[in-house]
C-alpha cells in the first residue's frame, strides 16, 4: 500500500539517454576565493566548493533562481581550516589542498577531482535537469573501466552493483529472499573500488543509477532539494570509513547486554507467556539478556490498537513488577513502537490535540488506510509531535524499560499529500526513521544523560549511526534465499556507516520449519553485530522451543557467543573510534583487488572484527564451501581445529554441522571469557588471551577494552580501561607483552590471563614472566602452549619464550 513517488511511465522515460537536457551551453564566468571555500560563477548558476578536510570536499551547485539551503541532516563535521591553494590558468582552475585536488576546466566546462595526485573522479554532464513535466535534477558522473560500486544503502543484487538503477524511497519487502533490488535503508551514498566515497548530501526521493546504461556513467536524480555532494578519499580502506564517519558521525557504543541473546517473536500475547519465556532460558541455561515484546504489549488484537502505546492491563497486569523481575535476572525488556496513531487507538484525541500528526494542506490532520486501520502519522520533524511521542518514551523508560524497537519507520505507508512542518512526503521520508533514532537519542541526552540507549530501527539515512541506531535487515524470508542475501546487506551498510546491521535470526517471514536452516543461520549470527533470533509465532524463534538437535546446535552458537564478549565489545570499541565496520568485506584486507570481489563464493566470506574471517553455510546440506583467504602473505587458522590455510587463496573447505568455517588471522589476539547467563554477570577478571604464532609474523598487537557497559560516553570521560597487546618474533624467541591504561575516573580490574599461543610446533625450552620462570603446558597434538598469568590490576608485563 505503501504511495507511489515516481510512476513507471518516469522510469522508462528516463532511462533513455536524450531524457535529460544538455548542458553544453553552460559557460564558465568567474571565480572567487572566500576563505576557505571556492566560487564558482556560470551561465546557469553557481559552486561552492569548500573542504572539511584533506580527504574530504563539498561541491553545491545552486542554479539561478534559486537560494542556498545549508541544511543537512547527514553531516556534522565543521569545515576544517584546511591548507588550500588556488591556481588560475587560462584553461583551468585548481583549488587543492594536501589531498584533493579540485580541477575545474572552464571550456567546455567540467569539474574534476583528483587524490595526491592520482585521478579519483570527474563530473560527467555536471548538473542536469530534465526536459518534461517531472523535472527530475540530476548530477552525472564518469567512471573508469572496470571500477566497482557499492553503496545505494541495503540491497541484494551482488557485492558490486555497478550496472544497477537504485530507487532512493525507503521500503519494506516482506518474504525477499536471495535478491531484494529496493529494502528499508536506501542511502544516497556510491563507494567505490578506486577507494572513495560520494556522499549526495539530500534526502529527497530519486533514484542512484550505478551505469545501467552500460555508457560509463554514475548518476544521481532526484525529486528536488540540495545540488550537494562530498567526495571522500583515503589511502586505504580504513582511511575512507574513518572519513567518512567523521563526516557523518560515528556510533557511539551500545549498552553492553546489546551483544547478548535477544528472545524475540511476533508476538508474546501476555505477561503469562513472556516470564514464561525468560524462565525457560535460565531453566535450560542458556544465555539470555533481552525480551522482545511486539504488538500485543499494547492490544489484543494486530488491527485496530496500534497507537496506543500503553500496556494493555488484561494481558500484562503488572508490567513494572515484570520488568524489575527480568531485570534482576539480567533481562532487559524492549518494546516495539510505531509512528501511526489509528484513528481507534486511545491516544488519538491526545495526538490530534497535542497537534503531533502530519497534516493535510489545510492543516487538518492527515488521514488514510492501511493494513492496522485508519491511521495519523506523528510528525517527527515538528515540536509538538517530538514532544508529544518523547513523553510516552520517557513514561515508558521510567516505569523500566530497557530498549525501544522502532517499526514500520519508512514510513510503511506515506501518502504524498500528506504534509510535514519539515516538508513535503518526498523530501521527509527517506529522514524519517532517521529523525525517530534523533529523537529518542536526544531524549535521553537530556532526560537520562548517563544511560546508553538501545534503538532497533527499520528504517533511516545517512549517518542515523550516531544516534546509537541499531539497523536490520527487515522481513526477511524463512528461506536458504534469505540467508544468503544477509551478508552482502550487512556488508554493505557497515561500508556506509551503519556498522550494526543485522537480520532476524532464522529469518522472519514464513511458517517454515527448517532445523538445518535455523541452526546455519544462528551459527552466522555468532559473528554479526547483534544476535536476535525473530520471525513469525507458527514456528518459535526461540531456541528453548527447538527440537533437541537444534536446540542443542544453537545453545551453542549462543554460548559461543557469550565467550567471545570480550572480542566482540573492543570490536564495537574500534566501530566507535574508528568507523570501521564490525562485519568488514575481503576486499579491505586485499586492498581492493578486483580478484577479491567478483564471485559470489568470494563476496560471501568476510571478516568479523580485525581477527576472523567467517564464511557462513548458505545452502541445505553442505559438506563444502568455497572460502576465499584474503592477504596474499598472511596464514589464517581454522579456529576451531587449527589447521592451518595459506593467505591470497581461494580452497574449498570441509564443512561440519557443529559449526560454519571460521578462521583466526596469524599474529591476531582474541580475549575470550567464561560464558555467563547474562551480560549482569560479565567480568573481565578472568580472560583466556588467544594469540595464533606463526613464521609470517613479526609483529603484530591487540586490544581487550572494558567499562561498565552501561555509562554514556564512558571512554570519553576516562572510565574505562584498556589493555594493549604485543607480540615480537626473532632469533628464536617469541615476546608477548601486555600493557594497561586505565582512565583517570576508572577502577582497575584485577585481572587473571590465561594465555594460549597457537600453533608453537615443537615444545618451548623456556617460558618467563618478567624474567622469572613461568610455568606452562604444551600441548603437543593441538600445538598449543598455555600458561597462566596471576591476577594483577592494571598489568604491565613481558612474557618470553624461547623456541
Amino acid at each position: 500500500m505503501t504511495a507511489k513517488i515516481l510512476p513507471v511511465a518516469l522510469f522508462v522515460t528516463l532511462a533513455a539517454p536524450g531524457a535529460w537536457a544538455q548542458n553544453a551551453e553552460r559557460q564558465f564566468q568567474r571565480f572567487a576565493s572566500h576563505g576557505n571555500t571556492l566560487e564558482i560563477v556560470t551561465s546557469d548558476g553557481r559552486y561552492l566548493i569548500k573542504p572539511y578536510s584533506a580527504a574530504i570536499v563539498e561541491t553545491m551547485f545552486i542554479p539561478n533562481g534559486e537560494q542556498a539551503d545549508p541544511r543537512s541532516h547527514a553531516v556534522v563535521l565543521a569545515p576544517a581550516a584546511v591548507p588550500t591553494t588556488v591556481k588560475d590558468t587560462p584553461a583551468r582552475i585548481e583549488f587543492a589542498t594536501p589531498g584533493i585536488a579540485v580541477n575545474v576546466d572552464k571550456r567546455p566546462f567540467r569539474i574534476s577531482y583528483t587524490y595526491k595526485g592520482q585521478p579519483l573522479v570527474a563530473e560527467k554532464a555536471g548538473y542536469l535537469k530534465q526536459a518534461g513535466k517531472d523535472k527530475l535534477e540530476a548530477i552525472e558522473f564518469a567512471l573508469a573501466d572496470g571500477e566497482a560500486l557499492y553503496g545505494a544503502g541495503a540491497r541484494a543484487v551482488g557485492m558490486n552493483r555497478r550496472g544497477h538503477r537504485f530507487q532512493l524511497y525507503n521500503k519494506a519487502d516482506y518474504g525477499y529472499g536471495s535478491r531484494s533490488q529496493l529494502l528499508n535503508f536506501t542511502l544516497p551514498v556510491a563507494l567505490s573500488s578506486k577507494r572513495y566515497a560520494l556522499h549526495f548530501d539530500n534526502p529527497y526521493t530519486g533514484w542512484l543509477d550505478f551505469d545501467s546504461r552500460k555508457d560509463g556513467t554514475l548518476s544521481y536524480e532526484t525529486t528536488g532539494g540540495r545540488k550537494t555532494y562530498q567526495v571522500i578519499a583515503g589511502d586505504a580502506w580504513n582511511d575512507v570509513m574513518a572519513n567518512y564517519t567523521s563526516l557523518t558521525g560515528r556510533q557511539p557504543l551500545p549498552p553492553r547486554w546489546a551483544f547478548g541473546n535477544f528472545a524475540s517473536r511476533f508476538g508474546y500475547r501476555s505477561e503469562a507467556e513472556a516470564r514464561a519465556t525468560v524462565a525457560r532460558f535460565a531453566a535450560e541455561k542458556i544465555p539470555l539478556d533481552a525480551i522482545v515484546l511486539d504488538l500485543y504489549w499494547f492490544g489484543k488484537t494486530v488491527q485496530g490498537t496500534m497507537g496506543n502505546l500503553a500496556w494493555d492491563r488484561d494481558s500484562f497486569p503488572q508490567p513494572k513488577k515484570m520488568m524489575q523481575d527480568f531485570d534482576a535476572q539480567g533481562v532487559q525488556t524492549i518494546l516495539i513502537t510505531e509512528p501511526f496513531v489509528l484513528t481507534t487507538s486511545s491516544r488519538w484525541q491526545d495526538a490530534v490535540q497535542s497537534g503531533a500528526l502530519a497534516t493535510t494542506a489545510d492543516g487538518k490532520p492527515f488521514t488514510y488506510d492501511f493494513y492496522f486501520g485508519n491511521t495519523g502519522l506523528v510528525d517527527l520533524t515538528s515540536g509538538a509531535g517530538r514532544d508529544w511521542f518523547w513523553r510516552i518514551y520517557k513514561g515508558l523508560k521510567e516505569e523500566g524499560v530497557g530498549g525501544w524497537w522502532g517499526d514500520l519507520g519508512e514510513p510503511e505507508v506515506h501518502p504524498d499529500a500528506l504534509r510535514h512542518a519539515g516538508g513535503s512526503a518526498a523530501a521527509v521520508h527517506n529522514v524519517y526513521g532517521h529523525e525517530w533514532a534523533r529523537l529518542i537519542a536526544e531524549g535521553y541526552k537530556k532526560d537520562f544523560p548517563g544511560q546508553r540507549p538501545f534503538i532497533l530501527m527499520r528504517a533511516g539515512y545517512s549517518g542515523s549511526q550516531r544516534f546509537g541506531m541499531i539497523p536490520w535487515s527487515g522481513d526477511v524470508g524463512r528461506s536458504w534465499g534469505g540467508l544468503q542475501s544477509q551478508t552482502e546487506i550487512a556488508l554493505q551498510m557497515g561500508m556506509q556507516g551503519l556498522g550494526y546491521m543485522h537480520s532476524d535470526l532464522g529469518g522472519f517471514a514464513g511458517p517454515v520449519l527448517d532445523d538445518e536452516l535455523y541452526v546455519r543461520w544462528l551459527q552466522y549470527g555468532v559473528f554479526q553485530p547483534v544476535f536476535r533470533p525473530h520471525a513469525q509465532e507458527a514456528v518459535p524463534a526461540e531456541p528453548v522451543f527447538r527440537a533437541a538437535r537444534a536446540k542443542a546446535l544453537a545453545a551453542e552458537a549462543v554460548r559461543l557467543r557469550y565467550r567471545m564478549l570480550p572480542y566482540n565489545y573492543t570490536t564495537a570499541f574500534d566501530n566507535n573510534q574508528t568507523g570501521m565496520p564490525l562485519m568488514r568485506p575481503v576486499l579491505f584486507a586485499d586492498d581492493g583487488s578486483a580478484s577479491t570481489i567478483d564471485t559470489g563464493t568470494i563476496a560471501a566470506t568476510y571478516q568479523w572484527g580485525d581477527s576472523f574471517l567467517v564464511a557462513p553455510v548458505t545452502e541445505p546440506g553442505a559438506v563444502r564451501k568455497d572460502v576465499y583467504f584474503p592477504g596474499k602473505d598472511s596464514a589464517w587458522f581454522d579456529f576451531h581445529t587449527g589447521e592451518r590455510h595459506r593467505g591470497g587463496i581461494l580452497e574449498t573447505v570441509g564443512v561440519v554441522p557443529e559449526h560454519i568455517p571460521v578462521y583466526v588471522r596469524a599474529g591476531a589476539f582474541v580475549p575470550l571469557a567464561p560464558v555467563v547467563q547474562s551480560t549482569k554477570d560479565y567480568t573481565t577478571k578472568r580472560i583466556d588471551l588467544h594469540y595464533w604464532h606463526d613464521d609470517t609474523v613479526r609483529a603484530s598487537s591487540g586490544k581487550l577494552y572494558d567499562d561498565d557497559g552501561k555509562t554514556a560516553e564512558a571512554f570519553e570521560q576516562g572510565r574505562y580501561e584498556l589493555a594493549r597487546f604485543s607480540s615480537a618474533a626473532a632469533n628464536g624467541q617469541l615476546r608477548i607483552g601486555i600493557a594497561t591504561e586505565v582512565g583517570k575516573h576508572y577502577q582497575p580490574t584485577p585481572r587473571a590471563y590465561t594465555l594460549h599461543i597457537h600453533h608453537v610446533t615443537k615444545k618451548p625450552r623456556a617460558m618467563t614472566l618478567d624474567g622469572k620462570p613461568l610455568t606452562f603446558r604444551w600441548d603437543a597434538k593441538a600445538q598449543v602452549l598455555t600458561a597462566a598469568l596471576p591476577a594483577r590490576a592494571a598489568l604491565a608485563a613481558e612474557i618470553l619464550v624461547t623456541l
